[in-house]
Protein backbone atom coordinates (compact mmCIF):
# COMPACT_ATOMS: atom_id res chain seq x y z
CA UNK A 1 0.00 0.00 0.00
CA UNK A 2 1.29 3.39 -0.44
CA UNK A 3 0.82 6.98 0.74
CA UNK A 4 -2.89 6.74 0.56
CA UNK A 5 -4.84 5.46 3.43
CA UNK A 6 -6.81 1.94 3.22
CA UNK A 7 -10.27 3.36 3.98
CA UNK A 8 -9.99 6.18 2.03
CA UNK A 9 -12.61 6.07 -0.91
CA UNK A 10 -11.25 6.04 -3.85
CA UNK A 11 -13.38 6.03 -7.20
CA UNK A 12 -12.68 3.74 -10.20
CA UNK A 13 -14.71 5.47 -13.28
CA UNK A 14 -14.54 2.45 -16.00
CA UNK A 15 -14.52 -0.09 -13.34
CA UNK A 16 -15.65 -2.66 -16.18
CA UNK A 17 -13.85 -2.09 -18.44
CA UNK A 18 -9.71 -3.73 -19.11
CA UNK A 19 -8.43 -1.06 -17.28
CA UNK A 20 -10.82 -0.47 -15.02
CA UNK A 21 -10.90 -4.43 -13.83
CA UNK A 22 -7.47 -4.32 -13.32
CA UNK A 23 -7.12 -1.08 -11.19
CA UNK A 24 -10.00 -2.59 -9.30
CA UNK A 25 -7.88 -5.76 -8.64
CA UNK A 26 -4.95 -4.01 -8.08
CA UNK A 27 -6.45 -1.51 -5.48
CA UNK A 28 -8.07 -4.72 -3.90
CA UNK A 29 -5.11 -6.72 -3.59
CA UNK A 30 -3.13 -3.76 -1.79
CA UNK A 31 -5.92 -3.40 0.61
CA UNK A 32 -8.18 -0.27 -0.22
CA UNK A 33 -11.27 -1.41 1.51
CA UNK A 34 -13.27 1.94 -0.09
CA UNK A 35 -13.24 1.43 -3.27
CA UNK A 36 -16.61 3.03 -5.60
CA UNK A 37 -17.88 2.32 -8.45
CA UNK A 38 -20.74 2.98 -10.60
CA UNK A 39 -22.18 1.13 -13.65
CA UNK A 40 -23.43 2.80 -16.91
CA UNK A 41 -27.19 2.69 -15.71
CA UNK A 42 -26.52 3.76 -12.46
CA UNK A 43 -24.53 7.42 -13.88
CA UNK A 44 -24.45 8.36 -17.07
CA UNK A 45 -21.06 10.07 -17.27
CA UNK A 46 -21.67 11.96 -20.17
CA UNK A 47 -24.38 13.91 -18.04
CA UNK A 48 -23.17 16.37 -16.04
CA UNK A 49 -25.71 16.89 -13.51
CA UNK A 50 -25.96 12.80 -12.61
CA UNK A 51 -22.15 12.66 -12.60
CA UNK A 52 -22.54 16.00 -9.91
CA UNK A 53 -25.10 13.64 -8.25
CA UNK A 54 -23.03 11.07 -7.76
CA UNK A 55 -19.55 12.87 -6.65
CA UNK A 56 -21.58 14.88 -3.85
CA UNK A 57 -23.23 11.79 -2.58
CA UNK A 58 -20.11 9.46 -2.40
CA UNK A 59 -17.03 11.97 -2.01
CA UNK A 60 -14.35 10.32 -3.29
CA UNK A 61 -11.22 11.74 -2.27
CA UNK A 62 -9.04 10.13 -5.21
CA UNK A 63 -10.65 9.27 -9.11
CA UNK A 64 -8.63 6.89 -11.90
CA UNK A 65 -10.56 8.23 -14.68
CA UNK A 66 -10.17 5.56 -16.86
CA UNK A 67 -13.56 5.61 -18.44
CA UNK A 68 -14.14 6.01 -22.04
CA UNK A 69 -15.73 4.59 -25.40
CA UNK A 70 -12.56 2.50 -27.03
CA UNK A 71 -11.87 0.20 -30.54
CA UNK A 72 -9.42 -1.11 -32.77
CA UNK A 73 -9.22 0.88 -36.22
CA UNK A 74 -12.77 -0.31 -37.64
CA UNK A 75 -14.55 1.72 -35.27
CA UNK A 76 -12.63 4.28 -34.97
CA UNK A 77 -13.32 4.83 -38.57
CA UNK A 78 -16.63 3.81 -38.41
CA UNK A 79 -18.18 5.86 -35.43
CA UNK A 80 -15.96 8.44 -35.44
CA UNK A 81 -18.43 11.00 -33.83
CA UNK A 82 -19.45 9.10 -31.21
CA UNK A 83 -15.81 8.14 -29.95
CA UNK A 84 -15.50 12.64 -30.13
CA UNK A 85 -18.89 13.02 -28.24
CA UNK A 86 -18.47 10.26 -25.86
CA UNK A 87 -14.87 10.45 -24.66
CA UNK A 88 -14.95 14.26 -24.54
CA UNK A 89 -18.25 14.45 -22.27
CA UNK A 90 -16.74 11.47 -20.20
CA UNK A 91 -13.74 13.35 -19.13
CA UNK A 92 -15.28 16.86 -18.71
CA UNK A 93 -17.67 15.98 -16.51
CA UNK A 94 -15.64 13.74 -14.09
CA UNK A 95 -13.00 16.37 -14.07
CA UNK A 96 -15.40 18.91 -13.58
CA UNK A 97 -17.07 17.48 -10.86
CA UNK A 98 -14.18 16.28 -8.87
CA UNK A 99 -13.06 19.84 -8.99
CA UNK A 100 -15.68 21.14 -7.32
CA UNK A 101 -16.18 18.38 -4.69
CA UNK A 102 -13.05 18.97 -3.50
CA UNK A 103 -11.14 15.90 -5.01
CA UNK A 104 -7.63 15.48 -3.69
CA UNK A 105 -6.38 13.73 -6.62
CA UNK A 106 -7.16 12.30 -9.86
CA UNK A 107 -5.33 10.33 -12.66
CA UNK A 108 -6.59 10.49 -16.19
CA UNK A 109 -5.60 7.85 -18.32
CA UNK A 110 -5.41 8.51 -22.56
CA UNK A 111 -3.67 7.05 -25.09
CA UNK A 112 -0.64 6.46 -27.27
CA UNK A 113 -2.83 7.43 -30.32
CA UNK A 114 -2.62 11.43 -28.75
CA UNK A 115 0.56 11.42 -31.02
CA UNK A 116 1.66 12.64 -34.46
CA UNK A 117 1.45 9.83 -37.42
CA UNK A 118 4.85 10.81 -38.13
CA UNK A 119 6.04 11.42 -34.60
CA UNK A 120 10.11 10.73 -34.04
CA UNK A 121 10.96 6.82 -32.41
CA UNK A 122 10.62 6.44 -29.07
CA UNK A 123 7.92 8.88 -29.01
CA UNK A 124 8.66 11.47 -26.10
CA UNK A 125 6.25 13.45 -24.39
CA UNK A 126 6.85 16.60 -25.68
CA UNK A 127 6.10 15.67 -28.99
CA UNK A 128 2.05 16.09 -28.59
CA UNK A 129 0.65 18.57 -30.63
CA UNK A 130 3.87 18.94 -33.01
CA UNK A 131 2.22 17.26 -36.10
CA UNK A 132 -1.14 16.12 -37.58
CA UNK A 133 -2.39 13.03 -36.24
CA UNK A 134 -3.06 9.68 -37.31
CA UNK A 135 -6.10 9.92 -39.50
CA UNK A 136 -7.71 6.39 -38.92
CA UNK A 137 -8.05 7.13 -35.23
CA UNK A 138 -8.30 11.23 -35.17
CA UNK A 139 -11.26 11.79 -33.19
CA UNK A 140 -10.41 9.41 -30.19
CA UNK A 141 -6.90 10.73 -29.84
CA UNK A 142 -8.39 14.61 -30.01
CA UNK A 143 -10.28 13.71 -27.26
CA UNK A 144 -8.07 12.13 -25.46
CA UNK A 145 -5.87 15.53 -26.40
CA UNK A 146 -8.72 17.58 -25.00
CA UNK A 147 -8.85 15.06 -22.03
CA UNK A 148 -5.14 16.27 -21.44
CA UNK A 149 -5.20 19.98 -21.26
CA UNK A 150 -8.35 19.86 -19.40
CA UNK A 151 -6.47 18.40 -16.62
CA UNK A 152 -3.39 20.75 -16.99
CA UNK A 153 -6.40 24.01 -17.30
CA UNK A 154 -7.98 22.70 -13.90
CA UNK A 155 -4.73 22.96 -12.42
CA UNK A 156 -3.55 26.10 -13.56
CA UNK A 157 -6.93 27.69 -12.88
CA UNK A 158 -7.92 26.18 -9.97
CA UNK A 159 -4.69 24.51 -8.33
CA UNK A 160 -6.18 20.75 -8.79
CA UNK A 161 -3.84 17.83 -8.30
CA UNK A 162 -4.93 16.05 -11.55
CA UNK A 163 -2.29 14.32 -13.84
CA UNK A 164 -2.35 12.37 -16.56
CA UNK A 165 -1.02 8.88 -17.91
CA UNK A 166 -0.60 7.77 -21.42
CA UNK A 167 -0.62 4.03 -21.90
CA UNK A 168 0.85 2.29 -25.25
CA UNK A 169 -1.20 -0.30 -26.61
CA UNK A 170 -2.70 -2.97 -23.74
CA UNK A 171 -3.96 -6.41 -23.16
CA UNK A 172 -4.90 -8.82 -20.59
CA UNK A 173 -8.13 -10.17 -18.97
CA UNK A 174 -11.23 -8.55 -19.77
CA UNK A 175 -10.03 -7.06 -23.35
CA UNK A 176 -12.85 -7.05 -26.05
CA UNK A 177 -12.64 -9.79 -28.11
CA UNK A 178 -15.11 -8.79 -30.61
CA UNK A 179 -13.69 -8.89 -34.17
CA UNK A 180 -15.44 -6.03 -35.09
CA UNK A 181 -14.24 -3.48 -32.57
CA UNK A 182 -11.06 -4.99 -30.93
CA UNK A 183 -7.66 -3.98 -31.22
CA UNK A 184 -4.97 -6.05 -32.74
CA UNK A 185 -3.77 -8.21 -29.90
CA UNK A 186 -7.14 -9.47 -28.68
CA UNK A 187 -8.03 -9.97 -32.23
CA UNK A 188 -5.42 -12.04 -33.73
CA UNK A 189 -6.12 -14.30 -30.46
CA UNK A 190 -9.68 -14.68 -31.72
CA UNK A 191 -8.86 -15.27 -34.96
CA UNK A 192 -6.60 -18.21 -34.32
CA UNK A 193 -8.96 -19.49 -32.03
CA UNK A 194 -11.49 -19.55 -34.92
CA UNK A 195 -8.73 -21.09 -37.40
CA UNK A 196 -8.19 -23.92 -34.48
CA UNK A 197 -11.96 -24.68 -34.01
CA UNK A 198 -12.90 -24.69 -37.71
CA UNK A 199 -9.74 -26.67 -38.78
CA UNK A 200 -8.11 -24.55 -40.88
CA UNK A 201 -4.35 -24.99 -41.60
CA UNK A 202 -3.61 -21.54 -42.20
CA UNK A 203 -4.40 -17.85 -40.81
CA UNK A 204 -4.00 -14.43 -42.78
CA UNK A 205 -2.44 -11.59 -41.83
CA UNK A 206 -2.56 -8.46 -43.12
CA UNK A 207 0.85 -6.60 -44.46
CA UNK A 208 4.40 -7.56 -44.31
CA UNK A 209 4.32 -8.17 -40.56
CA UNK A 210 7.36 -6.27 -40.17
CA UNK A 211 5.78 -2.84 -38.58
CA UNK A 212 7.02 -2.81 -34.66
CA UNK A 213 3.80 -2.60 -31.72
CA UNK A 214 4.94 -1.86 -28.04
CA UNK A 215 2.75 -4.07 -25.61
CA UNK A 216 1.99 -3.65 -21.95
CA UNK A 217 0.00 -6.01 -19.93
CA UNK A 218 -3.13 -4.77 -18.47
CA UNK A 219 -1.52 -5.44 -14.67
CA UNK A 220 1.71 -3.80 -15.52
CA UNK A 221 -0.15 -0.35 -16.02
CA UNK A 222 -2.25 -1.01 -13.36
CA UNK A 223 0.53 -1.33 -10.77
CA UNK A 224 2.07 2.23 -12.65
CA UNK A 225 -1.38 4.06 -12.20
CA UNK A 226 -1.26 2.94 -8.14
CA UNK A 227 2.27 4.12 -8.35
CA UNK A 228 2.02 7.17 -10.14
CA UNK A 229 -1.05 8.29 -7.90
CA UNK A 230 1.26 7.67 -5.12
CA UNK A 231 4.57 9.89 -6.61
CA UNK A 232 3.93 11.68 -9.64
CA UNK A 233 2.01 15.18 -9.22
CA UNK A 234 3.55 16.99 -12.40
CA UNK A 235 1.58 19.20 -14.98
CA UNK A 236 2.82 17.45 -17.74
CA UNK A 237 1.55 14.04 -18.96
CA UNK A 238 3.94 10.85 -18.64
CA UNK A 239 4.27 8.12 -20.74
CA UNK A 240 3.49 4.41 -19.52
CA UNK A 241 4.83 1.51 -21.31
CA UNK A 242 7.75 -1.13 -21.82
CA UNK A 243 9.80 1.51 -23.93
CA UNK A 244 10.38 -1.98 -26.32
CA UNK A 245 8.77 -2.90 -29.63
CA UNK A 246 8.14 -6.41 -31.38
CA UNK A 247 7.21 -6.98 -35.14
CA UNK A 248 3.40 -7.74 -36.03
CA UNK A 249 4.95 -11.13 -37.17
CA UNK A 250 6.34 -11.79 -33.70
CA UNK A 251 3.20 -11.01 -32.45
CA UNK A 252 1.05 -13.39 -34.65
CA UNK A 253 4.09 -16.04 -33.82
CA UNK A 254 3.71 -15.87 -29.91
CA UNK A 255 -0.36 -15.64 -30.29
CA UNK A 256 0.14 -18.46 -32.90
CA UNK A 257 2.26 -20.50 -29.89
CA UNK A 258 -0.22 -19.63 -27.53
CA UNK A 259 -3.91 -20.67 -29.06
CA UNK A 260 -2.59 -22.93 -32.50
CA UNK A 261 0.74 -24.23 -32.33
CA UNK A 262 -0.36 -26.41 -35.31
CA UNK A 263 -1.06 -23.08 -37.60
CA UNK A 264 0.91 -21.59 -40.31
CA UNK A 265 0.80 -17.81 -41.29
CA UNK A 266 0.65 -16.34 -44.38
CA UNK A 267 1.42 -12.19 -44.90
CA UNK A 268 -0.50 -10.95 -47.53
CA UNK A 269 1.59 -8.10 -48.82
CA UNK A 270 -0.95 -6.42 -51.04
CA UNK A 271 -2.78 -5.21 -47.43
CA UNK A 272 -1.24 -1.67 -45.76
CA UNK A 273 1.14 -2.32 -42.94
CA UNK A 274 0.11 0.93 -41.28
CA UNK A 275 2.46 3.06 -39.55
CA UNK A 276 6.19 1.97 -39.56
CA UNK A 277 7.22 1.56 -35.61
CA UNK A 278 5.07 2.92 -32.58
CA UNK A 279 7.27 2.33 -29.16
CA UNK A 280 7.11 4.63 -25.98
CA UNK A 281 9.67 6.44 -24.60
CA UNK A 282 9.92 5.89 -21.14
CA UNK A 283 12.22 6.96 -19.31
CA UNK A 284 10.44 9.70 -17.96
CA UNK A 285 8.90 6.87 -15.90
CA UNK A 286 11.65 4.98 -15.33
CA UNK A 287 13.22 7.94 -13.50
CA UNK A 288 11.17 8.18 -10.96
CA UNK A 289 12.05 4.18 -9.89
CA UNK A 290 8.76 2.11 -11.97
CA UNK A 291 9.51 -0.65 -14.55
CA UNK A 292 7.17 -3.31 -16.11
CA UNK A 293 7.29 -6.94 -14.85
CA UNK A 294 5.31 -9.10 -16.93
CA UNK A 295 7.15 -10.48 -19.74
CA UNK A 296 5.53 -10.42 -22.92
CA UNK A 297 5.65 -14.12 -23.86
CA UNK A 298 4.00 -15.18 -20.27
CA UNK A 299 1.52 -12.36 -20.39
CA UNK A 300 -0.50 -13.43 -23.39
CA UNK A 301 -1.22 -16.71 -21.79
CA UNK A 302 -3.63 -14.36 -19.40
CA UNK A 303 -6.26 -12.37 -22.01
CA UNK A 304 -6.57 -16.06 -23.74
CA UNK A 305 -7.43 -18.02 -20.25
CA UNK A 306 -10.00 -15.59 -20.01
CA UNK A 307 -11.55 -15.58 -23.58
CA UNK A 308 -11.84 -19.49 -23.03
CA UNK A 309 -13.43 -19.11 -19.90
CA UNK A 310 -16.61 -16.42 -21.43
CA UNK A 311 -19.83 -17.36 -23.24
CA UNK A 312 -19.32 -17.49 -26.51
CA UNK A 313 -22.34 -16.62 -27.53
CA UNK A 314 -21.20 -13.02 -26.14
CA UNK A 315 -18.31 -12.88 -28.59
CA UNK A 316 -18.65 -11.84 -31.74
CA UNK A 317 -17.80 -11.48 -35.20
CA UNK A 318 -15.12 -11.72 -37.80
CA UNK A 319 -13.12 -9.43 -39.82
CA UNK A 320 -9.21 -9.08 -41.43
CA UNK A 321 -6.75 -7.78 -39.15
CA UNK A 322 -4.47 -5.23 -39.35
CA UNK A 323 -2.47 -2.86 -36.98
CA UNK A 324 -3.68 0.04 -34.98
Amino acid sequence: MGTIKSETPIYVAGHAGLVGSAIMRRLEADGYTNILTATRSQVDLRDQAAVNYWFKANRPEYVYLVAGTVGGIMANSTRPAEFLYDNMMIHATVVHAAHLFGVTKLLYLGSSCIYPREANQPITEDQLLTSPLEPTNESYALAKIAGIKLCESYRAQYGCNFISAMPTNLYGPNDNFDLTSSHVLPAFIRRFHDAKRNGDRTVEIWGTGTPRREFLHVDDLAAACTFLMDNYDDAGHINVGTGEDITIAHLAQTICDVVYPEAELTFDTSKPDGTPRKVLDVSKLRALGWSPTIPFEQGVRDPYEWFLAQDPSTLRGVETVTTA
